[in-house]
């Protein structure tokens, strides 16, 4: 990753959104930039951003760590002492500021203490310069998606082995987990284990529910490899499903392979959702699918690009994001399938190499 490269790149966006000071705490963006980003805590942090200069202000408990990673000046603080004095020598080196960006994932107290330095600065959001960046990927940046849906598609596999009527959705989702660090991921992000009428809840919170004889199975897991993260969701049944499930089941594949059918350079992000929704539509479940086709996919679970039937962002090559209708069915069940996928010049490169066909226990 060429960090200096980024970062002029977000200084002439700076330049652009007429942004004069960048503010960036832990998280996704911080690892965009600088290839590093220290675990995010109630102590305050900051990479701090302007046409000429970058200073990073971190705790003590972390210095040591982001030396190594960082060239840039350092401003450290211990814990006793906080943040306040550091702070103040922030301020007196940038001076005033008009309009500063702030972070999207940054913790209100730590907002709080920057607007008391630049009482006189109006705060925006960065992502107005850092999600047009982060949402075009590189070439390097794929091919780290590409590992981590290996992991996945082996996670679902390891799903699909342990399922069998009795067994509960934790035990299937530490089944997934197993199957998921077997396969190199770094980290496991979440594991949605819905069975029978708890697959009709987008995101049901995996309990200790038992699978049924005569009921689907919902599995929506992810990870991380190289920081970069997967997602997918496949569906099991317990036994031969029954017409009315087959035909729910066929919709949803129906939508997910109209979506990916619309996707290309220069299409209306828009179009994506709405081939999906049309389909689900048509065949009468409309009511029942009751959210967005999809989000980015990158260094974050959930990024920009959002795709509504509202969003007129035109797609452009190297956009990554997912693709996910699904009907839900409130007290029966609900079917998802989701892909994951990149805009190139010939249309959608699908992640996974998973059918979406059922998997039948």
């Amino acid at each position: 990753m060429d960090s200096q490269h980024r970062l002029d790149r977000v200084r002439d966006a700076m330049v652009q959104q007429a942004i004069d000071l960048l503010a960036v705490p832990p998280g996704d963006d911080l690892q965009y930039l600088l290839g590093f980003s220290p675990h995010p805590d109630e102590r305050p942090c900051y990479l701090f951003l302007t046409t000429e200069a970058v200073v990073f202000l971190v705790p003590e408990v972390n210095a040591k760590q982001s030396a190594s990673y960082v060239s840039d000046p350092l401003l450290t603080y211990v814990d006793a002492d906080g943040p306040g004095r550091v702070l103040t020598e922030a301020r007196k080196r940038f001076g005033s500021r008009r309009r500063v960006g702030v972070g999207d994932t940054m913790r209100a107290d730590a907002m709080l203490l920057l607007q008391q330095q630049w009482r006189e600065a109006e705060f925006v959001l960065a992502s107005s310069v850092l999600a047009p960046l982060r949402m075009r990927k590189t070439r390097t940046e794929i091919e780290a998606l590409r590992r981590a849906a290996v992991t996945a598609d082996a996670a679902v596999q390891a799903a699909w082995r342990a399922c069998h009527p009795g067994v509960t959705e934790a035990e299937l989702a530490s089944a997934a987990e197993t199957g998921f660090r077997a396969a190199g991921a770094a980290q496991v992000t979440f594991t949605i284990v819905g069975s029978g009428p708890n697959s009709a809840f987008p995101h049901h919170h995996t309990s200790t529910r038992q699978a049924k004889p005569g009921e689907p199975v919902l599995f929506d897991l992810g990870s991380r490899v190289d920081h970069y993260c997967s997602d997918i969701t496949r569906m099991a049944y317990l036994g031969k499903p029954p017409a009315h499930y087959q035909e729910i089941h066929a919709i949803v594949d129906e939508a997910v392979a109209a979506a990916l059918a619309t996707i290309k350079p220069g299409a209306p992000s828009k179009a994506v959702d709405l081939a999906s929704r049309g389909v689900i539509e048509r065949a009468g479940y409309g009511p029942n699918f009751v959210h967005r086709t999809g989000h980015g996919i990158g260094l974050s679970e959930h990024e920009p690009p959002s795709i509504t039937n509202t969003n007129n962002l035109l797609l452009e090559e190297g956009m990554t994001f997912s693709v996910e209708p699904g009907i839900y069915l409130p007290g029966e069940f609900g079917v998802r399938l989701e892909e994951i996928v990149v805009v190139t010049a010939r249309g959608a490169e699908v992640l996974s190499r998973l059918a979406r066909t059922v998997h039948i226990v």
